[in-house]
């Protein structure tokens, strides 16, 4: 069998220990690292832990659990896949930080991969993915440490929430089926919708802003009936350089709490373009918010007249 070990390597003005404090809290990777969609953490030690990764490889959403060994005092990480997504037979590899002095670092991102039955074309589908996802991991990561107190600045959250007199699983049935949402939220002008794996979808949409304009985005959402789903939005509009959230849905015993909320980074550079030469970060940031808690107040109130009518005699 063919074992292709690979290594890709970045430069970063930054501490060592910090930037290995980044890649230890996996939570956090759909913020810094672009092909990431969703992370759970599944077990945990001091030292230890598995974690399951949604994200995309070659533009196709994929899913795996690893495990991941952690060595804080060398600054090194280890991971192994337990079962490799089609066509990889096998993949792990190591994160390696080198301190370069007080403010800089070299880290290492090391592979190792097998493809199934030992298929050519399928090891150079792995070679060019992992090529890819490397380049944009280690690129995001050294943008995201080298301008942390930009990103604080750009980088905000919120959320919306209903209370919905009704059961969990109607309100996460009217999120979950976005193939529906056409006929059920007038914003929503047209979908495309797949979930080849269950579980996983992908969520190409036109939403009518209220100037009549039509906005196409794309996100892909990993769904955990009848709790949560979560999504990382790939197309973007000009004033975001990311957009993440989650959809919640909490049953308190007399009726359920639903939530949706985003996490979003400011693209500075198309702000004035966008708003206005005299548009500052707070505008664009209120901008933002309206818009999407304008959206997600819609849909949230639509799903919650979706479940109470089934609990209607």
């Amino acid at each position: 069998m063919t074992t292709r070990e690979v290594e890709h390597h970045i430069t970063i003005a930054a501490p060592a220990p910090a930037v290995y404090r980044l890649l230890a809290e996996v939570e956090n990777w759909p913020l810094i690292f672009p092909p990431t969609i969703h992370v759970d953490r599944v077990e945990e030690s001091p030292t230890q832990e598995r974690i399951r990764i949604w994200a995309t490889a070659n533009g196709e959403a994929k899913n795996w659990t690893s495990r991941r060994e952690l060595f804080p005092e060398e600054l090194r990480i280890t991971f192994r896949q337990e079962v490799s997504p089609a066509p990889v037979a096998s993949m792990g590899g190591t994160w390696i930080i080198e301190s370069l002095g007080e403010d800089e670092c070299r880290v290492r991102l090391l592979h190792d991969y097998r493809a199934i039955d030992d298929d050519p074309h399928d090891l150079l589908w792995i070679d060019e993915a992992v090529d890819r996802n490397s380049r944009s991991e280690l690129a995001a990561l050294k943008k995201n440490v080298e301008l942390v107190h930009g990103a604080r600045e750009l980088t905000f959250s919120f959320e919306d929430s209903v209370r919905v007199d009704g059961e969990a699983k109607d309100v996460f049935a009217f999120i979950d089926e976005a193939d529906r949402w056409p006929e059920r939220l007038p914003h929503v002008a047209t979908v495309r919708f797949s979930e080849d794996t269950p579980g996983l979808q992908s969520l190409e949409m036109d939403t009518r802003a209220k100037d009549g304009s039509v906005h196409t985005t794309k996100s892909y959402r990993v769904t955990f009936p009848h709790a949560k789903i979560a999504y990382k939005q790939v197309t973007l509009p000009a004033l975001m350089t990311l957009h993440t959230g989650r959809w919640t849905f909490v049953d308190d015993g007399t009726s359920v709490v639903a939530t949706s909320q985003h996490t979003v980074t400011l693209n500075a550079d198309n702000i004035a373009a966008v708003l206005g030469a005299e548009a500052t970060v707070d505008d664009a940031r209120s901008y933002v918010h309206t818009a999407l808690s304008t959206n997600s107040l819609a849909t949230l109130n639509h799903a919650k007249a979706f479940a109470e009518s089934k609990r209607r005699p």
